[in-house]
């Protein structure tokens, strides 16, 4: 069976997890304060803060902004849970978007109709890798009639006077839009660092901080850390230091920093990400796209624009004239010529929990039809061409078992 996404372990990311347990050292310390560093000049970013979930850290941020009850958050109907999760947790409500019908991003042209007096975050998400039009977003929230609706709850609302812009980035480190890398193309950017992602450390996530004046970033930083470490005043290595030991607890916060262990994954992967790690993908890419694109029945994905890179994250293939019961009945048939595969993603109108707050799929026209005819292929470092090549064929032979040539 060809794996959907294992992730790349050799032996420089073994030899550099081991200094680390070796070091005396393993939570949250030098190896992690590398590693935000590197993702800040990755990015092209001031700060950055490493935690321990891409979820955590939109959390994180929600409530820094003082988001909450009675406050509502704009997000696509076309994510993964998380994405929405983390908004029911602050006890503000998940307001969805329809999709694109070409890249599965976001309709921006149809967020201003949701916007109210409550809304207080959009969280743009950047499907499959591709950035969604970030200047179209941040445009919106800066019109005259949109910063006219904003109702400020706190010191850092009062501060933006308008709608943050919060990019969730989990498939997309190492995009591009206008020459610009994701990480600094909203206020702030959430990065997942999970183990099926192009980049990453078992578990984890970064926080990328890109807020305009008068905000000090680095400020929000050391903010944001203290959060990430249940309020208290002073981290681990901080207090190792000789008389240093005494701490506060400044606020509840919460417990989501990243370790060293996680981090050491991390500066291995980054120091070869854009060198090594995407070219592979985009060879992927470019394999799949070449081989299927003639096909009647194949809709390939586009990875490249005028103003767009992708990171080439996850492969969105849709199959034409296809319904929800043959696609499965397409994965289905893959899997039993020994191609793993999967589906990014189920619109959240489709999960029980969402269902039963009252979202409705026939809401989200487009969403639907891009999931219901939606296969995603194996893209990891160390497949070969011979695996590709075997990938191809089971798409091919399922697809026209099921629908036809």
């Amino acid at each position: 069976m060809i794996p959907f996404s294992p992730p790349r372990i050799d032996q420089k990311t073994i030899d550099a997890v081991t200094s680390v347990l070796q070091s005396g050292w393993i939570t949250t310390g030098p190896v992690t304060k590398t590693f935000e560093k590197m993702i800040s000049h990755f990015s092209g970013v001031s700060d950055t803060l490493c935690v321990s979930s891409a979820s955590a850290g939109l959390e994180l941020i929600l409530r820094w902004f003082g988001v909450g009850p009675g406050d509502e958050v704009i997000l696509p109907a076309y994510t993964y849970a998380a994405t929405a999760n983390v908004v029911s947790h602050t006890g503000a409500k998940p307001v969805l978007v329809d999709s694109n019908p070409n890249d599965f991003n976001i309709n921006i042209s149809a967020i201003k109709e949701h916007i109210t007096k409550r809304t207080k975050v959009i969280i743009p998400v950047d499907i499959g890798g591709m950035p969604c039009d970030y200047d179209m977003i941040n445009r919106l929230v800066e019109k005259n009639e949109v910063k006219e609706l904003f109702t400020p709850g706190n010191d850092n609302q009062r501060m933006l006077q308008r709608i943050l812009v919060l990019s969730d980035a989990a498939h997309s480190i190492g995009a591009q839009y206008k020459g610009k890398m994701t990480g600094s193309l909203a206020d702030i950017t959430v990065f997942s660092f999970h183990a099926v992602k192009n980049l990453t450390t078992a578990e984890g996530g970064a926080v990328c901080l890109n807020l305009p004046t008068p905000f000090n970033n680095h400020i929000i930083y050391q903010q944001l850390t203290v959060k990430s470490l249940h309020g208290q005043s002073k981290d681990a290595l901080t207090k190792s230091i000789a008389g240093n030991w005494e701490y506060d607890i400044v606020e509840p916060g919460f417990k989501c920093n990243m370790t060293d262990i996680q981090a050491a994954m991390g500066v291995v992967e980054l120091k070869r990400y854009r060198n090594d790690m995407l070219i592979k993908r985009r060879y992927i890419f470019d394999r799949y796209t070449k081989a299927l694109h003639s096909f009647k029945w194949a809709e390939t994905p586009f990875f490249e624009d005028a103003i767009r890179k992708s990171s080439y994250h996850a492969y969105l293939l849709r199959i034409k004239n296809c319904n929800e019961k043959q696609r499965n009945e397409i994965i289905n048939h893959i899997f039993k010529l020994g191609v793993a595969v999967n589906v990014h993603f189920k619109p959240l109108p489709l999960m029980s929990y969402y269902k039963s707050c009252g979202y409705d799929i026939n809401d989200y026209p487009v969403a639907y039809k891009n999931y219901s005819r939606e296969v995603s292929l194996p893209v990891w470092y160390d497949l070969n061409d011979d695996q590709i090549d075997k990938v191809i064929n089971a798409v091919t032979l399922a697809v026209e078992k099921t629908i036809g040539k």
